[in-house]
């Protein structure tokens, strides 16, 4: 049930963020999770397939509580942004769980020029490691690999 008023609010969160972002950096960052925000909750909406496999309880329910976390501390922060926090978690979930794919998109790129890539089969991520335990990222639950090139 979500609106595109929902999204634009959601993806004026996300600008009004890029403040904080190197001013080098900031078209980059804008592009990686504006629009693929934008298009990933399109495509969620639009998904029609059926998916039979099976998923690790455990490790969603983990992704879960975590994301419950940073709810909180979002509404917190952001008491008049409700739908960021759901889209977030919607997204997160959709894409880690069951498209089986990292939550930043293939050619992401970071600070410094570091890509998100897939690599024979494996997604590489170039701040998996120094992001995993930051209870604000979803680092911890995203299917991706530390790119061993930048550890």
């Amino acid at each position: 049930k979500i609106h595109i008023t929902h999204i634009m609010k959601a993806c004026n969160h996300l600008i009004s963020e890029g403040k904080y972002v190197q001013s080098n950096y900031r078209k980059k960052f804008y592009d990686a999770y504006v629009q693929s925000f934008i298009l990933r909750v399109k495509e969620i909406k639009e998904d029609k397939n059926v998916y039979t496999e099976s998923v690790d309880i455990k490790e969603l329910k983990k992704s879960l509580k975590q994301l419950k976390e940073q709810e909180i501390r979002m509404r917190e922060l952001y008491p008049t942004d409700q739908y960021f926090p759901v889209i977030y978690q919607i997204i997160s979930i959709y894409t880690s769980f069951v498209l089986d794919e990292p939550i930043h998109v293939v050619g992401s790129e970071f600070p410094g020029g570091f890509k998100v890539k897939y690599e024979d089969g494996k997604y590489l991520c170039p701040v998996k490691e120094k992001q995993e335990n930051n209870p604000n990222a979803v680092c911890g639950f995203c299917i991706a690999e530390q790119d061993p090139e930048l550890q």
